[in-house]
């Protein structure tokens, strides 16, 4: 499940009134369906179209009488294609025109609705390619510093109503998208791929554990934080392997496990190798000869 649908459960199990906004009509009427009627409505919406960001907006105010929080999860990613020369614009300017105009849309009309009453919470939902590049292709990457940038003005401005706005930008999690992404196959492949470049070992990164910072985001217990990215990536982006300083004991051990299973049957009279030079763990962006 995503982070989109696994926050608007964790919003409800926590009592809240839920209208999921998707430009995916059977995933939304599911997850309202799972959810519960009483707790959830689901209304079509392009972020990416003003007026279908006005109509879900104005949904909330109709069906609950106010807006007390704004999550902004939609996104896309265009296929990767590492070399610049071979991006297209369209690609590029359809990945900004969701991801960016989309939140720019959704603070717009969030803090429309939110001003009157002097307070409310806008949450976005970054990508730890907020913060660093190398982790995905050169739209996504520029689409989430946008959105940092924006969420901190934004914050600027609407302080002065009491209201807040902050990012989270996590880690690679294995959800659909990142599945399209990064061509990952079934039975947990992506996962154990995401495992394998992540800093942080023997603990694996959910969209629960994003869906409880938006929740606490959007919650009396974070009243006095606003203009904030908090990035969730066990400390990924603090690290640049080409030292090779602080060695994980983990990945000997995982290759002298490798070389006795049957997996390495074909492997013989081979030098293993383990001395990883760059912090481009996911390899996406390389580098050629000049």
């Amino acid at each position: 499940m995503g982070i989109g649908a696994t926050t608007a459960k964790w919003f409800a199990n926590h009592g809240a009134k839920v209208v999921i906004a998707d430009i995916q009509d059977d995933l939304g009427h599911s997850v309202c369906k799972d959810i519960g009627s009483d707790a959830a409505t689901f209304v079509h919406c392009d972020v990416a179209e003003e007026s279908d960001m006005i109509k879900a907006v104005d949904t909330a105010i109709a069906k609950h009488g106010k807006l007390d929080i704004m999550f902004n999860n939609a996104a896309i990613a265009d296929p990767l294609k590492p070399k610049i020369t071979s991006n297209s614009i369209t690609d590029f300017e359809q990945v900004m025109r969701v991801n960016v105009n989309g939140v720019f849309l959704g603070i717009k009309h969030a803090a429309r609705v939110m001003m009157p009453r002097k307070q409310g919470s806008i949450i976005i939902n970054g990508s730890v390619g907020s913060v660093i590049g190398g982790v995905a292709s050169h739209a996504y990457v520029a689409s989430k510093h946008a959105v940092v940038g924006l969420m901190k003005n934004a914050a600027a401005e609407l302080g002065q109503y009491g209201i807040r706005v902050n990012c989270i930008s996590p880690f690679a999690i294995a959800s659909a998208l990142a599945n399209d992404f990064f061509q990952k196959g079934g039975d947990g492949e992506l996962e154990r791929w995401v495992c394998g470049v992540a800093n942080l070992r023997r603990v694996v990164l959910t969209a629960e554990d994003v869906a409880e910072a938006a929740v606490y985001f959007g919650s009396d217990e974070s009243k006095y934080v606003s203009g904030h990215n908090f990035v969730i990536d066990g400390g990924f982006s603090t690290v640049n392997g080409a030292f090779g300083l602080f060695k994980q004991d983990k990945d000997v051990a995982g290759a002298a496990v490798y070389l006795g299973s049957d997996e390495s049957k074909c492997a013989s009279g081979h030098n293993f190798v383990i001395d990883s030079t760059v912090n481009g763990a996911f390899v996406l962006l390389k580098q050629h000869n000049v």
